[in-house]
């Protein structure tokens, strides 16, 4: 197949590159790099450019023909998602977005969640109603005949380079230099809402899979882990890996720890205090989608990459956490002597 790729180097389209290289497909990728990473094989084609310009970016894509498959995996503005279904009417036979799970409202009638259920992410999520927007743009094309479309909408997607674990504020590495050293740690709410995770590599076979696959047209598939977990959990198993002493949970309700940090505690109030309960059986019949790595085999990978790299970050660079703790516990004071 002759493929583009928005994107291909990131933390999802990484090992899709990886996957698809080498195995006679031509190959293309466009993204803002200006170094060609060492694995790529030399067949496969790089174009650096901005694909805000609109006439520079057909200019690009386009000067070897159509293609077979697109894959855009960085196209996070509506604007962009206008952009694709204007420039790929009739310049390829598939086009596959790479959507999020969080298009899905965050309290649904019934759990799992699966893609029966009508997308709409609230205003205030501004990351999720954004990719809600692109996929209206993206399934109007696909109506129209413009192309056929997937749409994959993965759940929280881990590699070795970031932290494995999502905390209360987000996926910053301080948070296990918390954990090594045994210091308090703050959890929303009480750490019982479920969460799903999954290492890249199994998210990335999902995409392959759908690369050309005609029983795929036309759908949209949840791709997420199989493990459910509880935020205690993970925050449990990190710290056993990391053979760190069990740790000390704040528990805080979240929607007051999203006014005690409305910036830094965004998604929490958004996401992480939801329930994450998805069903992916749809991908596993179709795209022969597996969760082959688990949770704490993932940690361990991330662990190891992380200490051996120094990429941990120091906590005590974040004095607002502890400030937080402080309030929070002057608080709790204040109204059990009253």
């Amino acid at each position: 197949m002759k493929i583009l790729i928005i994107g291909g180097t990131g933390n999802i389209s990484t090992p899709i590159t990886r996957m698809l290289q080498g195995k006679g497909h031509d190959i293309t990728l466009f993204n803002y790099d200006q170094i060609r990473p060492e694995w790529l094989l030399p067949e496969v084609r790089v174009i650096s450019g901005n694909r805000k310009d609109l006439h520079l970016f057909e200019s690009q894509i386009f000067i070897d023909g159509n293609y077979d498959c697109v894959i855009d995996m960085i196209c996070f503005e509506p604007e962009d998602a206008v952009i694709d279904a204007v420039l790929f009417k009739g310049h390829t036979k598939q086009f596959i977005f790479c959507s999020t799970v969080d298009v899905y409202p965050k309290t649904p009638d019934r759990y799992p969640v699966n893609e029966d259920l009508e997308i709409g992410a609230l205003p205030s999520f501004q990351y999720a109603w954004k990719k809600v927007e692109c996929e209206k743009t993206l399934w109007q094309a696909h109506r129209r005949g413009d192309f056929q479309l997937t749409v994959l909408r993965p759940a929280a997607t881990y590699n070795e380079s970031w932290s494995p674990g999502v905390h209360s504020f987000g996926g910053q590495t301080y948070h296990l230099d918390r954990i090594r050293k045994g210091k308090p740690i703050i959890m929303h709410g009480d750490g019982t809402s479920i969460w799903v995770a999954a290492y890249r590599d199994d998210t990335a076979s999902a995409f392959v899979a759908a690369a050309g696959n005609e029983t795929a047209f036309g759908q949209a598939y949840n791709v997420t882990g199989d493990e459910l977990m509880t935020h205690n959990r993970i925050w449990k198993t990190i710290a056993r890996v990391m053979n760190a002493p069990e740790p000390d949970f704040v528990y805080i309700p979240s929607l007051l720890l999203a006014n005690l940090a409305p910036v830094e505690a965004l998604w929490c109030r958004e996401n992480f205090m939801h329930n994450n309960i998805f069903d992916n059986s749809k991908a596993k019949r179709d795209l022969g989608f597996r969760y082959t790595v688990s949770y704490e085999e993932g940690v361990k990978k991330c662990i190891e990459f992380l200490t051996r790299h120094n990429l941990i970050e120091n906590c005590d660079n974040y004095p607002f956490y502890d400030q937080i703790i402080q309030k929070w516990r002057n608080a709790v004071n204040h109204l059990t002597n009253e």
